[in-house]
């Protein structure tokens, strides 16, 4: 059995665009850059845990912090490493927990933060939220046959996936296409409201689909400017 993994107070951060880690979720990182690769020898030299934020464009150019992180991250532990002789290395990273920033300790010679843990509350009943489930599950379904996308890994997998807050984290670290609801499903710690939310996505991205197929009138995408 695996010992129980202590979040610590104090961790290394990348900080990314476009990029919301969610716990349960598998990360495959390229890791080249110089800082991050400083970063990932100490890492691995030690509890193999760090986070994973998103890069603020909001406060991009607005502060003298050259990357500003979103307020939530996601943190992670390293589950497999693989070195290459030119000293970058491709690892396999899977989401622990949300944590909150409480701030930037140092940026030299890669950023560290303080976090602090956050857990979430299921928001209704467990009934209401495997009733969630399952509808976020057919929306799935839906969506991935009206854009004609074959079943994949992941749609098997989540199959398998009993507890209602890992499914809907896992499946919106996946297919939600959205950054910046992808940011604020990370940022909701109220599962059910969670739920709402990726529903909604769901079911808007549905309609446009179906749109957009009857204003083609049939036509495959790269004839459309024929309609």
């Amino acid at each position: 059995m695996e010992a129980e993994i202590v979040v610590p107070d104090e961790v290394p951060v990348m900080t990314l665009p476009n990029v919301a880690f969610f716990p349960q979720a598998l990360l495959p990182l390229h890791i080249f850059e110089p800082r991050y690769r400083h970063m990932l020898r100490d890492v691995l030299a030690s509890n193999r845990i760090f986070a994973i934020a998103g890069l603020d464009l909001r406060q991009l150019g607005q502060s003298e912090n050259p990357e500003p992180p979103h307020r939530i991250a996601g943190l992670g532990i390293i589950r497999a490493c693989q070195k290459k002789d030119n000293g970058t290395s491709n690892l396999l990273l899977q989401g622990l927990c949300r944590a909150e920033i409480d701030s930037i300790v140092s940026d030299e010679p890669y950023r560290r933060i303080r976090i602090r843990a956050l857990s979430s509350q299921p928001g209704a009943s467990l009934d209401e939220n495997e009733r969630l489930r399952a509808e976020l599950a057919r929306l799935i379904k839906i969506k991935l046959k009206l854009a004609a996308t074959q079943a994949s890994d992941l749609t098997r997998f989540l199959k398998t996936v009993a507890d209602p807050e890992a499914f809907v984290d896992i499946a919106a670290f996946s297919l939600c296409e959205n950054p910046a609801l992808k940011q604020k499903l990370l940022e909701t710690l109220d599962v059910h409201r969670r739920f709402q939310l990726f529903n909604r996505e769901l079911r808007r991205d549905i309609e446009q689909i179906k749109l957009r197929r009857k204003l083609q009138g049939g036509l495959a995408d790269e004839h459309i400017a024929d309609n």
